[in-house]
């Protein structure tokens, strides 16, 4: 939580760590990108470094059983690129790292929102490549939390070969 001053008054604005982790100093200029999530009870405020993760943020609320703490920690386990990939190419096992979301979860989020972010997908790079790699180490035997630990680690433009070895050598660290 950052306490942000506006106008001689501070709002407390929910950020996420890596959104933390880049504000400036205390008594520094800074933009933060807001939603204002009002309920009857409560009224709270959501920051982002870029509208694009505030827009996203929005997006995920869309989706049934996903308010806005659910929003923020699959944003905060995960980049945008990564949740769009998730949901754009319908691996929900990715959004399972999250706290919180268990397969059934990320299938419905993944069910729900992959058409509203059909248009986004030029901005995920080569994602069929990822799902591949994942149905590979499936198929090899390994866990989706073994997978997940790995699959962001890999270079999505890599061909799928280099990738599968390159996962591979990594689990085998492990």
């Amino acid at each position: 939580m950052a306490c942000v001053e506006v106008g001689g008054v501070g709002y407390e604005v929910t950020m996420t760590p890596r959104s933390l982790a880049g504000l400036p100093g205390v008594g520094e200029e800074v933009v933060v990108h807001t939603h204002t999530h009002v309920r009857e009870d409560e009224m709270s405020l959501y920051g982002f470094e870029t509208e694009a993760d505030r827009d996203l943020f929005r997006i995920l609320l869309g989706a049934g059983g996903v308010g806005p703490k659910l929003a923020m920690s699959i944003l905060g386990a995960m980049t945008r690129q990564e949740v769009i990939r998730a949901i754009v190419t319908e691996d929900s096992d990715a959004l399972t790292v999250v706290p919180g979301v268990g397969k059934r979860g990320a299938q419905k989020i993944v069910l729900e929102l992959a058409p509203k972010l059909a248009g986004v997908e030029a901005e995920v790079g080569n994602s069929t490549n990822t799902v591949t790699v994942r149905q590979a180490l499936e198929g090899l035997g390994y866990t989706t939390e073994e997978i997940n630990a790995v699959i962001g680690e890999l270079d999505p433009e890599a061909s799928i070969e280099t990738q599968i070895k390159t996962a591979l050598r990594a689990l085998g660290r492990g």
